[in-house]
């Protein structure tokens, strides 16, 4: 059990915590909620005990073993595989130690029994399956097989911020602290990763600003608020509702709430009526109804901002025809065609690599459309097109030794200074903030300056890559609220669910080097995931598959599928009947090991023998039981009889 008693919590002359008093069971998933600068990462650095508080108790079991995500990844050559493996530091020590004890028995200058005494430990942590534990890991965060034995400085740094999570899943932890896990995962990982978590048996506190990956995972949130740090039970939802009871009760707030519940019952009629996809819009009406709560929730939000309305709206804004997109030596997708219109909505769905940020950069212009065979299809843009681009690398772009104050001066100098300062209030830089140089903001302050400057040029079509990444909930909140209202077309990527959701009426999904139509919701998306998942598993064993297109329930090919199948269930069942033969014997092996007299000086030639005849059996057992998940995942991936 984790316990806080009346703790206080400095950085520098800085009140994070005071007073802090509250418990957390074993298993207990806890999110750790509160604004940028509240003090979650400094909480973090406590428990891991790289900070000491000021006042007051904290108590960790002390054989806990405590697992983060590493911020920075070094140029190694070490394989993908081998650097998550090592994740499991007591993995990578009895290892370590069974190598230099092999090696020193062979000389005849170590003893036997510590070998026997490894070999148990190792058993006894699951050791023999770590590889294959390893790789589900790294295949469930998007790498390929072949990427297991590529060195980690091969890895863009995306991929190595991954990597760094998989070697913290590999950690057999008992508290597992995550911060922002979600931040460089496309929405097939983050799917994948939820159900992991849930599945986790130690307690974990988590740091998100992904409110639908908060509600799938947790079951407790703590809340950091004006240096005090409150206990809600339930999940991120449950917590919104209770806080905005509590926030309900004071009645500016409440007067302030009730003209954002109507705001957003008056957007809610309006769908209603525009609505022409069932599905989508009854998963829409849905999404928008709960936003009630949630703005009660987020009235005291220091964030408040709307998009300016566009000075032109040409219908169409934009029409790509036929267009083939890429680069040089690769081309990603063919014949694309698109319309863009006002109004319009759309959520670029996909799996990593699939081509989403290509699209987004032919939609902005960043790419031109690819010449083949002489062709390269047909851009047209509406007469005052305004683009509004946002991308992740878009941050770069901002002048470091400037402050919001002179970024928004640069861009439009011939408005009042005040009127940019209470512009930029809205989007949290107020007093010296807004005249301070943007060098050392983080993340999230330069997205949100980003942001503020791409709003300010009035676009009529937005095209926003991850726009929530480094973002903090208040803000995705208030960024979802100003969208709802804005006038233009949207192209959105995002892994944050609950936007997409209040944002979207339509989805393209960009998959096989095709972008089309996604006619569903992202419940159907993710079964979608699902299929493609089998279907991928199927074609990796396909010379074992039967060759049938239609799946007619015919008796020819029902038989078809008995003979696919028969040579599998055969080995399986052998590799099983063999297994239990060796696990016996290597039982009375162990059992023999662990007599004393074995290991009197008479019995040196036995005691050899029965540590070979160990390794040997822990090595066959290995074997086998790789060799029978194979068989299983190879038999899951046909077709049932």
């Amino acid at each position: 059990m984790i316990q806080f008693r009346n703790l206080s919590l400095f950085r520098g002359i800085k009140v994070l915590l005071e007073a802090a008093a509250f418990q957390l069971h074993p298993g207990h998933k806890v999110g750790l909620i509160g604004a940028n600068g509240a003090g979650k990462s400094s909480l973090f650095a406590l428990l891991r005990g790289e900070l000491q508080q000021e006042v007051g108790d904290l108590e960790i079991p002390p054989n806990w073993v405590i697992a983060h995500v590493a911020q920075e990844t070094p140029s190694l050559g070490l394989p993908a595989l081998q650097f998550t493996l090592e994740g499991d530091a007591e993995l990578t020590e009895i290892e370590a130690a069974l190598l230099q004890a092999e090696t020193q028995h062979q000389g005849a200058n170590f003893s036997g029994e510590s070998i026997a005494e490894l070999h148990q430990r190792l058993s006894d942590i699951e050791g023999y399956s770590a590889k294959a534990r390893a790789s589900s890991l790294l295949d469930g965060l998007g790498f390929t097989q072949a990427d297991l034995s590529r060195p980690v400085s091969d890895f863009s740094g995306g991929w190595r911020v991954r990597l760094n999570l998989a070697r913290a899943l590999m950690c057999r932890s008992d508290l597992l602290l995550l911060d922002e896990p979600t931040n460089h995962l496309d929405l097939d990982a983050v799917i994948w990763l939820e159900t992991w978590l849930r599945d986790y048996r130690g307690t974990l506190l988590l740091i998100s600003h992904d409110r639908d990956f908060l509600d799938n995972v947790i079951d407790t949130v703590l809340h950091i608020e004006q240096q005090r740090i409150t206990l809600y039970r339930g999940g991120y939802s449950d917590f919104e509702r209770q806080r905005a009871e509590k926030l309900a009760l004071q009645q500016a707030m409440f007067e302030k709430q009730q003209r954002k519940v109507a705001h957003l019952h008056s957007y809610i009629d309006r769908f209603r009526v525009q609505a022409t996809k069932a599905r989508q819009a009854q998963s829409r009406i849905k999404a928008l109804e709960r936003m009630e709560m949630i703005s009660a929730a987020h009235v005291d939000s220091q964030f408040s901002f709307e998009f300016r309305s566009p000075i032109a709206a040409p219908d169409p804004l934009l029409v790509l025809d036929d267009i083939d997109a890429g680069y040089v030596d690769k081309t990603i997708l063919k014949k694309v065609v698109m319309a863009i219109r006002p109004g319009e909505r759309i959520g670029l769905l996909g799996k990593n690599g699939a081509g989403k940020s290509t699209l987004i950069k032919l939609l902005a212009a960043e790419l031109k459309p690819l010449v083949i065979d002489g062709k390269s299809g047909k851009r047209v843009e509406g007469k005052e097109l305004n683009i509004g681009y946002f991308a992740q690398h878009q941050l770069e772009q901002l002048r470091p030794h400037e402050s919001p104050l002179q970024h928004m001066l640069r861009l439009d100098p011939q408005t009042r200074e005040q009127e940019h300062l209470n512009y930029l209030g809205g989007f949290d830089f107020k007093g010296d903030m807004a005249r301070a140089s943007c060098e050392n903001f983080s993340g999230g302050e330069k997205s949100r300056l980003a942001l503020a400057l791409l709003i300010w040029t009035r676009p009529n079509l937005l095209l926003l890559d991850e726009p929530t990444n480094h973002l903090d909930l208040e803000m995705r909140h208030a960024l979802t609220l100003a969208l709802q209202d804005y006038q233009g077309g949207v192209i959105l990527v995002s892994h944050d669910r609950a936007l997409l959701r209040a944002t979207c009426d339509n989805f393209v999904l960009v998959a096989n080097g095709v972008a089309e139509a996604f006619d569903g919701d992202l419940d159907d998306y993710k079964d979608w995931l699902a299929n493609t998942k089998t279907q991928e598993k199927s074609e990796l064993n396909a010379q074992i598959m039967p060759k049938n297109n239609d799946y007619a329930q015919s008796k020819a090919e029902r038989q078809a599928r008995i003979v696919a199948r028969r040579p599998l269930v055969k080995e399986t069942e052998q590799i099983e009947k063999n297994l239990e033969k060796l696990n016996a014997e290597k039982t009375i092996l162990d059992a023999r090991a662990s007599e004393a007299s074995l290991y009197d000086a008479g019995n040196k030639a036995e005691l050899q023998q029965l540590l070979k005849r160990q390794a040997e059996l822990s090595g066959a057992i290995d074997t086998a039981e790789m060799r029978w998940l194979e068989l299983h995942e190879q038999l899951e991936a046909l077709p049932e009889i």
